[in-house]
Formats: C-alpha cells, sequence, structure tokens
C-alpha cells in the first residue's frame, strides 16, 4: 500500500544493550535474550512505521543516538535518529511532538513494546486524526498505557497547546493509570478524542508466552539477531 500522505511516525527507542533494555525479562530469560526480544520488536515497529508512512519515519533514542547497537535500524530504515530530550516520558514525548508538530501535519508517537502491532493499526489511527472532533488519539494496551499517541497541527495553537498539556503533563509514567488519568485530564480540559481497540505489550514473562502460543516472536529473533 501507498504511505500515509501527511503523516509522520515518531518511534521512541533506547540503545539495545544488555541488562538496559526490558529488565522485567531478564530474570526469566536472562539479559541477551531480553536485548533479542527488545531487537526483534524495534525491527517490527519500524517495518510496520516504514509501511504506513515511507520516508517519514524518525528514530528518537534516550540516550547516546548513535549508539553502535542501532546502526542496523539506521542501515535499514534511513530513519532521522534524534535523541529524546527531557526529565522524564512525558516531557521527552512532548518535547518530539511539539517538534514534529512544526513540519508535519499528522504525528504518530509510537513504543516499540508491543509485539502485536499491526500497518492496519497504525493507519486506523492515523485516518482517526481525520476527524474534525477529535483532538488526539490513542492505541491503547492491556497494562493500563498506550502504544501509540497520535495529534495533529490544524487545531490551531491555543487548541494544540491545551491538548500536549493535558496528555503529556502530571502524568504517572510507568503506572497502570496513564491511560485513566490521560482520559481525565482530556476530559477536563474539554478535548476530544478516539481510542482503537487495546493491544498488548512484552513487560512480563506471561507476556513473553503469549507471544511465543502466538508464534509471533521466533522469527523476528531468528532473523534479527
Amino acid at each position: 500500500m501507498k504511505p500515509v500522505p501527511d503523516l509522520h511516525i515518531a518511534v521512541f527507542t533506547k540503545p539495545l544493550v544488555p541488562g538496559r533494555v526490558k529488565t522485567r525479562l531478564i530474570p526469566s530469560v536472562g539479559a541477551e535474550k531480553a536485548t533479542a526480544i527488545q531487537r526483534a520488536m524495534l525491527w517490527n515497529t519500524l517495518s510496520v512505521a516504514r509501511d504506513v508512512a515511507g520516508e517519514q519515519v524518525s528514530l528518537w533514542v534516550a540516550g547516546d543516538s548513535e549508539h553502535w547497537t542501532l546502526q542496523p535500524f539506521r542501515d535499514a530504515f534511513a530513519p532521522t535518529t534524534r535523541a529524546q530530550h527531557g526529565l522524564d516520558l512525558g516531557t521527552r514525548m512532548r518535547s518530539a511532538m511539539a517538534t514534529l508538530l512544526t513540519a508535519h501535519a499528522r504525528v504518530l508517537l509510537v513504543g516499540c513494546d508491543c509485539p502485536v502491532l499491526s500497518a492496519n493499526d497504525v493507519r486506523a489511527a492515523a485516518a482517526a486524526l481525520d476527524d474534525d472532533h477529535k483532538d488526539a488519539v490513542f492505541i491503547p494496551v492491556e497494562d493500563g498505557g498506550y502504544v501509540l499517541i497520535g495529534l495533529k497541527t490544524r487545531l490551531g495553537p491555543a487548541r494544540q497547546k491545551a491538548v500536549l498539556d493535558a496528555v503529556f503533563n502530571g502524568i504517572p509514567w510507568s503506572t497502570e493509570q496513564v491511560m485513566v488519568k490521560t482520559r481525565a485530564r482530556l476530559a477536563a480540559a474539554g478535548l476530544c478524542w478516539a481510542e482503537q481497540p487495546t493491544l498488548w505489550d512484552m513487560d512480563r514473562p506471561e507476556d513473553l508466552q503469549r507471544a511465543e502460543a502466538m508464534e509471533v516472536l521466533d522469527q523476528w529473533i531468528g532473523d534479527h539477531e
């Protein structure tokens, strides 16, 4: 399919250093296997993003944006690579989103922890932003957070700032209250949003068992170790 016009996708990640990624999986599978799992999911996420947005994909790295572990992804997908800036996840996402909205009509910011995220999921999220009554779009995940947030520029400066404040300020990141609090803040600000069907992400040993049962993980790891 052709890339979605007027769309940019930002993928958030970190260097793939054993012991520093997928730490909750390490006790059950070890640091190297946990890193291989993260590598496979990043590969899949960038593949999906490239399928949906073509060359309009950027990779935002928490840490060294030129780290050698990310070179295979730069070689394969040629994303614009940027460093994340901010003291917490909210400020880093807000900074990236605000920067990209100065140049693109629609921006989706995606994490790389969801092994079942598909191009159809992302295309549907992008399409939801075409609704003039929606200020934002999310793909929630079962643990209470979200794997994707999308915003757009045609809200006007004041409403765009209100959305940025609502979704990125005062959220208890890395807790099961992320989406609950985000909904409450959007509603309190009088804003409207769309939600796509809830997916699940890879954090715990039982998530790995689920992925293996669905046969969505082993091939990724085998192909991209």
